[in-house]
């Protein structure tokens, strides 16, 4: 098993080019009371929001940009903390591997969840596209466990960019509302559930294609050593 000290960190985002001068600006500009646990928590608070804003859309869709307030609010804290911890030369990098990822199984739930319970997915899609995150996610974690590689990205995209679509779709959703309904196996589905099922399916195939190339690298390892 991988030491966590020794992990290698692959992280080539789309964004990357502007993300991270933008980070390393912040950072040296961060009051002394901000420490990465603040920007843990505000990040999580960004994701709450994101949630609270989802449902009242139920009632007043504008708050569709309200969520998209939640998402850079989000983007801040989950980015910041650890950027932060390394201009400054505090990392912990076992707390701070625990921390990170478990408050962001909490910030995906509410993400997730939160799109369920506003008007425009069901809750029960909305529930797959979660599940598909969290089994990517294991799978992130586990590599990073057994083969010391901290995989953020995939052909470009993570965190951030998953953001900057989610802001996008609130744009849309806000302009074109919740459109025509489709029925489907005695139930309704809207536009927006038949594409949330294709992302969760995507993810789960993802996950599952990932799981079985890196069992057969593992197991052709295991059988030269």
């Amino acid at each position: 098993m991988a030491d966590i000290n020794s992990h290698k960190r692959v992280n080539e985002p789309i964004l990357g080019f502007l993300e991270r001068p933008a980070l390393q600006w912040l950072a040296a500009r961060m009051p002394a009371w901000v420490t990465p646990d603040v920007l843990t928590g505000i990040g999580v608070a960004g994701a709450a929001l994101i949630f609270a804003s989802y449902w009242a859309s139920q009632v007043y869709p504008w708050f569709l940009w309200v969520a998209s307030v939640g998402f850079l609010i989000n983007w801040f804290g989950d980015s910041l903390d650890g950027t932060l911890a390394r201009f400054r030369k505090i990392e912990r990098p076992k707390y701070g591997f625990y921390i990170d990822h478990t408050m962001d199984v909490i910030a995906e739930a509410f993400v997730f969840l939160g799109l369920g319970m506003s008007p425009f997915m069901r809750f029960d899609v909305a529930a797959m596209i979660y599940i598909g995150y969290l089994m990517m996610s294991v799978l992130v974690y586990i590599r990073t466990a057994v083969e010391g590689v901290f995989k953020i990205t995939y052909s470009g995209f993570g965190p951030t960019e998953l953001r900057v679509v989610a802001v996008a779709l609130n744009a849309f959703m806000f302009f074109s509302g919740t459109g025509a309904m489709i029925e489907a196996f005695g139930s309704e589905f809207s536009y927006y559930d038949v594409a949330g099922v294709m992302i969760a399916a995507t993810l789960i195939g993802a996950f599952l294609a990932q799981t079985f190339a890196h069992a057969k690298l593992l197991a052709n390892i295991d059988k030269k050593d």
